[in-house]
């Protein structure tokens, strides 16, 4: 009898522990789940809202393919075509994102939905002119020339766009496909719901537009390359060091967790905060500066808060990038987007037409200049190429490099802008081109074969071209 009570008194503490460890387990994955949220409902909101209100895209469209993954499917979400919001909800969390006319969408975080409205502040007005009139590239008539070449090109490339984007051939789903040769478009692709006049967004490769409004800066004296930020976060340690030059390099020695599919950094910082730029300048130093090599978005954040700074205010920055880079590139009615704060989202947020980023991309491939006039200041494309020290040839500033041979089929001198998802602007000196992709096609199993794209390309050029 004894031993029975012993067994009996031991199972009844047994199963005590199991069913505290069961609930600690569950409290403890509701706690992390809790964490989750903002991520879950503000990764919904904003870009259905953007995708809705900026890109002109069906709701519909967008959940079965640009929201139909992990958790962020689950997602119940409500498009509100009267106010322009956009309310995502999972589980007891709701998230709410907001359309601006001429600013596009900012996730509601601290601020309610009229008070973001309020902040917004007069846009200068659109160029009185009609961009369909105007030639290529400053406006949209393209005046093809009376040569073999361009026809033979423009030919050879067109299969090779219907088998992209209508045939899926190469991967993923592109929305977009333009090659640019010797500055003129040769070949221009849409698919389905997106054309000419489709912004679409640039995720990672607003970083390059970035580098270009930080160039134009340095060229007007407002700031500089090997002057640190004078933030007062980090004058009182070692971050006080930190140039803006190893901050253009991904080079900061900053802490940083850019890992997209967890509760990470830069998922923190895009879905939660209100201020992204300082969100990421408060990070400890865990490197000496210049000295070691990594991917941060929040460093991008970090340049944006910081050439914010040296205007007097939101209207007064927001109208130099308009008339120093977008103008002056026949870009129009860019949007980029911004957090609560005000500063626009510098490491991912930037929506123009497939025809805008070609442009850009021709911006660099001409060595700073565009249309017979300089935008970027002498030497800045030279810079921008060079590869950090620490990059293994990988990465200059706010560019990728070819160095490394991370595309085998492509010349060396190729450099470009990433963008989550496969967004991309391949720019290719020795063959006078530039390739521009936007689409959704995530990682692993949606990617797109950019090498033998790029290689398919080139090939036709040479054959076209050069022979």
């Amino acid at each position: 009898m004894y031993f029975y009570h012993m067994k009996k008194s031991f199972l009844s503490r047994l199963w005590k522990i199991l069913l505290a460890l069961l609930a600690a387990a569950i409290i403890g994955g509701c706690i992390y789940l809790n964490s989750l949220m903002c991520i879950i409902t503000g990764y919904a909101a904003k870009n259905l809202c953007s995708a809705v209100f900026v890109s002109g895209r069906e709701a519909a469209d967008v959940e079965a393919l640009d929201l139909n993954f992990s958790f962020i499917k689950f997602n119940r979400n409500k498009v509100d075509y009267e106010n322009k919001s956009v309310s995502s909800r999972f589980l007891w969390h709701k998230s709410t994102a907001v359309y601006r006319d001429g600013y596009g969408v900012t996730l509601l975080r601290g601020k309610k939905a009229d008070e973001l409205r309020a902040d917004a502040f007069p846009l200068p007005p659109e160029p009185a002119c009609n961009p369909d009139t105007i030639g290529w590239p400053l406006g949209n008539r393209i005046d093809e020339p009376a040569c073999p070449e361009y026809e033979a090109l423009k030919d050879a490339l067109e299969d090779i766009s219907i088998a992209f984007v209508d045939e899926k051939s190469y991967g993923g789903t592109p929305f977009a496909f333009l090659v640019l040769h010797k500055g003129l478009p040769v070949t221009e692709r849409y698919g389905y719901g997106c054309n000419e006049d489709t912004q679409l967004l640039s995720w990672s490769m607003a970083k390059s537009f970035v580098n270009a409004i930080t160039g134009i800066m340095v060229s007007d004296g407002l700031v500089d390359l090997d002057t640190p930020p004078d933030f007062a976060e980090w004058q009182g340690d070692a971050r006080k060091d930190i140039t803006l030059n190893n901050l253009l390099q991904m080079q900061s020695g900053l802490e940083w967790n850019e890992n997209y599919g967890n509760r990470s950094d830069v998922n923190l910082m895009l879905h939660r905060e209100q201020d992204m730029g300082l969100f990421a300048l408060d990070k400890p130093l865990t490197h000496e500066p210049g000295t070691h090599w990594y991917y941060s978005s929040g460093t991008t954040n970090i340049v944006m808060r910081y050439l914010r700074s040296k205007f007097s205010s939101d209207a007064e920055f927001y109208a130099y990038i308009r008339s120093k880079l977008f103008l002056p590139l026949g870009i129009r009615n860019a949007h980029f987007e911004t957090d609560i704060s005000g500063v626009p989202v510098g490491s991912s947020y930037l929506y123009v037409t497939t025809r805008d980023f070609a442009r850009f991309g021709q911006l660099y491939l001409s060595n700073g200049t565009f249309a017979g006039e300089r935008i970027l200041p002498e030497g800045w494309v030279n810079y921008t190429v060079s590869p950090a020290s620490d990059s293994e040839g990988g990465y200059g500033a706010f560019f990728w490099l070819n160095h490394n041979d991370s595309h085998p089929d492509a010349p060396k001198d190729m450099f470009f802008c990433t963008g989550h998802d496969g967004q991309q602007i391949f720019i290719i000196p020795s063959h006078d081109l530039v390739v521009v992709i936007l689409g959704y096609s995530p990682k692993p199993d949606g990617v797109i074969d950019f090498n033998r794209l790029l290689k398919d390309i080139i090939t036709e050029e040479e054959l076209i071209v050069r022979n």
